[in-house]
C-alpha cells in the first residue's frame, strides 16, 4: 500500500479518535443533569481505537499516535523512514478534528474554552491537582503499558484477530486510570489538536504529552521484544524443520 494512502488513513482515524473521544469529554461527560462522566469518556476513547482498528488496520496498522508509531519503530515492526509521514498525517488529523469540534461545541450559548476543552495538563491544570511529577511518571507508565498491549496483540503468535478488542479495552482501561491525573494524553497528536485551540496553559504545558508518551512507548518497544523473543535453541529448530 503506497504510503501517501497510508498516511491518509492515520489523518482519518486520528480524526475520529479525537473526535469521537475529546468530543465525549466536551459534548456529553457533564450533559445537563445527566452526562456520560468518566467512563463515558473512557470508553468513548477505546470504542474509537476498536472501531478504527477493524475499519483501517489493514490499510496503515491503525497507529493513530506519534508515540505508537515511534514504540513501533523501536520494536522493530515499523520502518523509521516512514515515521515522519505517520506523525505529521495523525497531528494533521487530531488539529481537524479539534477545529471540527470547536465549530460545533461554539454553537451553543455559553461555550467557553476556559472550560479546557478536553485538554491535558498538569498541577494547577490537572483534573485532580496532580504535581507535575505525578504526571509524568503516568503518563510514561500508561504509554508503556498501551505499547505493551499493542506489541503484545499484534506479535504473530497471538490469537488471531482480537487485537482490537484488546487495544480498544486497554485504551478504555488507560483512561479510566488517567482522567483524574492529566485528563489522559497517551498521545501526543490528541494533546496537540485541543491545546492549540486553548492556547495559553494548554500549549506550555504540551511538552509533557510529547515527552512522556514517547518516553514509555520507546521504552516498551525495547522492554517487550527482550521478554517475548523465543530462545535460540527453539529457533534453530523451527529453521531446521522449515528445511
Amino acid at each position: 500500500m503506497p504510503l501517501g494512502k497510508r498516511a491518509t488513513a492515520e489523518f482519518i482515524g486520528t480524526f475520529w479518535l479525537v473526535f469521537g473521544g475529546c468530543g465525549s469529554a466536551v459534548l456529553a461527560a457533564a450533559f445537563p443533569n445527566l452526562g456520560i462522566g468518566f467512563v463515558g469518556v473512557a470508553l468513548a476513547f477505546g470504542l474509537t481505537v476498536l472501531t478504527m482498528a477493524f475499519a483501517i488496520g489493514h490499510i496503515s496498522g491503525c497507529h493513530l499516535n506519534p508515540a505508537v508509531s515511534v514504540g513501533l519503530v523501536v520494536g522493530k515492526r515499523f520502518p523509521a523512514s516512514e515515521l515522519f509521514a505517520y506523525v505529521v498525517a495523525q497531528v494533521a488529523g487530531a488539529i481537524f478534528a479539534a477545529a471540527v469540534l470547536y465549530v460545533i461545541a461554539s454553537g451553543k450559548a455559553g461555550f467557553d474554552l476556559a472550560g479546557g476543552f478536553a485538554s491535558n495538563g498538569y498541577a494547577a491544570h490537572s483534573p485532580g491537582g496532580y504535581s507535575l511529577v505525578a504526571c509524568l511518571v503516568a503518563e510514561v507508565v500508561l504509554t508503556f503499558m498501551f505499547l505493551i498491549i499493542i506489541l503484545g496483540a499484534t506479535d504473530r503468535r497471538a490469537p488471531q484477530g482480537f487485537a482490537p478488542i484488546a487495544i480498544g479495552l486497554g485504551l478504555t482501561l488507560i483512561h479510566l486510570i488517567g482522567i483524574p491525573i492529566t485528563n489522559t494524553s497517551v498521545n501526543p497528536a490528541r494533546s496537540t489538536g485541543p491545546a492549540l485551540f486553548v492556547g495559553g496553559w494548554a500549549v506550555q504545558q504540551l511538552w509533557l504529552f510529547w515527552v512522556a508518551p514517547i518516553l514509555g512507548a520507546a521504552l516498551a518497544g525495547l522492554v517487550y521484544p527482550a521478554v517475548a523473543a523465543e530462545p535460540r535453541s527453539k529457533l534453530a529448530k523451527q529453521a531446521a524443520a522449515a528445511d
